[in-house]
């Protein structure tokens, strides 16, 4: 339950934020089952209460895994390579086609794209990218 602690630490608006992504993400589950078991209710003369119990089941499964789920449906944590695509850098080490860059004053390995290929310390960089600590870089356009 390390995880539930770990939501109920996040701020407010950030708490919100994943509770919607999440339930934003059961509902094409739902109207998918809702449908089958409406289907089922009429072809196959499946009682109502059983379907509506099926359903509610299905919704409370929903709430159950929760806890174990949140975390898929965090943004990206600010100082991830993730956190960074679109922003400006320097050229630290040239990149030939690999080498390092300077983002938001953190130096990141980067590597330059097929499109440039060698770009020289102190030019200016767009991140483009990023691969695990590794990101992809481009010239500004």
């Amino acid at each position: 339950m390390k995880n539930l602690q770990r939501f109920k630490t996040l701020p407010g608006e950030m708490k919100r934020r994943v509770i919607v992504r999440y339930a934003l993400f059961q509902i094409p589950d739902l109207a998918i089952f809702l449908l089958i078991m409406l289907a089922l209710e009429w072809w196959v003369d499946l009682s109502s209460w059983f379907a509506r119990s099926l359903i509610g089941l299905w919704v409370i499964k929903d709430f159950i895994l929760f806890p174990f789920l949140w975390p898929a449906f965090e943004p990206p944590p600010a100082g991830s390579g993730r956190s960074l695509i679109g922003a400006a850098g320097i050229v630290e080490k040239e990149l030939a086609p690999s080498g390092f860059v300077r983002v938001h004053g953190e130096l990141w390995r980067a590597e330059a794209t097929p499109e440039d290929l060698k770009v020289k310390k102190g030019e200016q960089v767009v991140v483009q990218n990023a691969y695990g600590l590794t990101l992809v870089v481009r010239r500004p356009s």
